[in-house]
């Protein structure tokens, strides 16, 4: 763990975590937190195997940027709770892959962990990822997420969204239906309604395809006003009989 901090820039030689980096440990924090509950729901219902060494967990961050909580996933899950996982990340630089791949061959994890340089839709992933990571993806790039993770039939999606500008911009170019027009004529209170519309689709989109979903908020908005993570379990469970009519309604 202290190798990983300091090799991310978190923390300095001694292992102390530095003061300009202390929002982004909370992150990780908050992030490994969230993590194990998921991972034991996902056992529960019957939707995550037990790993192994010969079949282990397959992990993937789509739109991984820096990868500190690429990172951070296989840290937790296998230095720390020594469980077999293979993780991959993809960004569609191929800086970030390049960054990555170095900072991995320091750590000595090549083995385990790998980047490609590809679009969300495009990456190749074999086999289908247990478990699927879209921390801060920007704008449609967390749908793009989702659905590649719905389609591989992920047991555990944990989804931060970001930059919800795809309804803003559809307001944009058309009134909003009555009586909405009270709320979007302001642009604080519309920006912050499109936010909370955007994400109470896609909780319910991946409960009509036999997920459990939860919005919870992933760190402190003391941190980062993009606090909110969708985390997903897959039990397969059918919708109940007003959520397609309630999610038709809303749209």
């Amino acid at each position: 763990v202290r190798a990983f901090l300091g090799a991310v820039g978190i923390a300095d030689h001694e292992g102390r975590i530095k003061p300009t980096r202390r929002d982004k440990y909370r992150q990780i924090e908050e992030f490994v937190r969230l993590l194990d509950p998921a991972i034991r729901d996902a056992r529960a219902a019957g939707a995550l195997r037990d790993p192994t060494p010969e079949n282990p967990w397959s992990v993937v961050d789509l739109g991984c940027g820096h990868a500190y909580l690429t990172l951070a996933a296989y840290v937790h899950l296998s230095v720390v709770r020594g469980l077999p996982v293979r993780v991959r990340g993809i960004d569609v630089r191929p800086a970030s892959r390049d960054r990555n791949s170095a900072l991995v061959a320091v750590l000595g994890w090549t083995d385990d962990v790998t980047f490609e340089a590809a679009t969300i839709q495009d990456a190749q992933v074999e086999p289908a990822p247990d478990i699927v990571l879209a921390l801060h993806a920007c704008d449609t790039a967390t749908d793009d997420a989702l659905a590649r993770a719905v389609t591989w039939g992920s047991a555990v999606i944990l989804a931060a969204p970001c930059c919800h500008h795809d309804l803003q911009s559809q307001l944009g170019r058309h009134p909003a239906p009555e009586p909405y027009g009270l709320v979007t004529r302001y642009g604080l209170l519309r920006e912050r309604f499109v936010d909370v519309l955007t994400d109470a689709l896609r909780a319910t989109l991946l409960r009509l395809v036999g997920y459990r979903v939860d919005a919870i908020e992933f760190v402190s908005d003391e941190h980062t006003p993009r606090n909110l993570m969708l985390r997903a379990v897959r039990t397969g469970a059918g919708a109940a009989p007003d959520d397609l009519r309630q999610y038709r309604d809303l749209t």
